[in-house]
């Protein structure tokens, strides 16, 4: 069980994210929706520790999130990573083992063939050597799935992760993200693209600084949550519910 317990967040005395309560079992793939500033981004980053919290918790299974960071992956904003570092691809995916080998261990052979092996299942292999800043946006984020994948998590957090890629990397993320599902693992997804909430999600979180509703997308995902987090008129969303 994942719970979320009255968790309030601000910057410089602006509140960001009010009181914010749900719970949502494993095994879900749990897409975040909402207006710009809407604390989508802060609801990860709080959840991780990365910013402060005003107050409140956020467990899993009882306790807090951060006794099991190393079960956690987290793909940030594309736009948040120095795309110019000189690391080669296969680096990059090695790097999700550190929470688990330690960063000052010896990466031995076995740990290679882990990450060649993810590489295979993001269609990646054959840009082990390449530099990361070289790959096109799509293949960038192939690369750092495939980073998520190598650290076997239980939870997984994605900050918008289908922005500036092709559909083919959308099509294959997701369905990877559906298989983590199958095999019993919890998926929050930062998301934007309104058309896709129905195909892509389980559940649906939605932010408008308050919880605006969190529940099942059949359930929640309708005009009038809609047109209470975005403020504006549902016919000019660009979506359907």
């Amino acid at each position: 069980m994942f719970e979320v317990k009255d968790l309030s967040v601000s910057y410089h005395n602006k509140t960001v994210l009010n009181k914010l309560s749900f719970k949502v079992d494993k095994s879900n793939i749990v897409g975040i929706i909402g207006p710009n500033g809407a604390g989508k981004s802060t609801f990860i980053k709080s959840a991780l520790d990365l910013v402060e919290k005003d107050s409140g918790e956020v467990l899993y299974n009882g306790a807090s999130l951060l006794k099991i960071l190393e079960d956690i992956a987290y793909l940030p904003q594309r736009s948040q990573i120095d795309w110019d570092f000189p690391i080669r691809v296969i680096d990059v995916v090695l790097m999700g083992l550190y929470p688990k080998i330690g960063i000052m261990k010896r990466i031995k052979k076995e740990h290679v063939a882990l990450a060649e092996e993810q590489l295979r299942r993001v269609g990646m292999i054959q840009f082990k050597d390449r530099q990361i800043g070289k790959l096109s946006g799509g293949q960038q984020q192939r690369v750092f799935m495939a980073r998520a994948l190598i650290q076997d998590p239980k939870i997984l957090f994605l900050d918008e992760p289908f922005v500036g890629i092709d559909i083919t990397t959308e099509d294959l993320l997701i369905n990877i993200l559906k298989d983590l599902k199958t095999e019993g693992k919890l998926v929050f997804i930062v998301h934007h693209d309104l058309s896709k909430v129905e195909e892509y999600f389980d559940k649906l979180l939605i932010l408008d600084r308050d919880l605006v509703d969190f529940g099942e997308v059949n359930d929640v995902f309708n005009e009038v949550n809609l047109s209470r987090a975005y403020n504006i008129d549902f016919s000019q969303l660009g979506g359907g519910a």
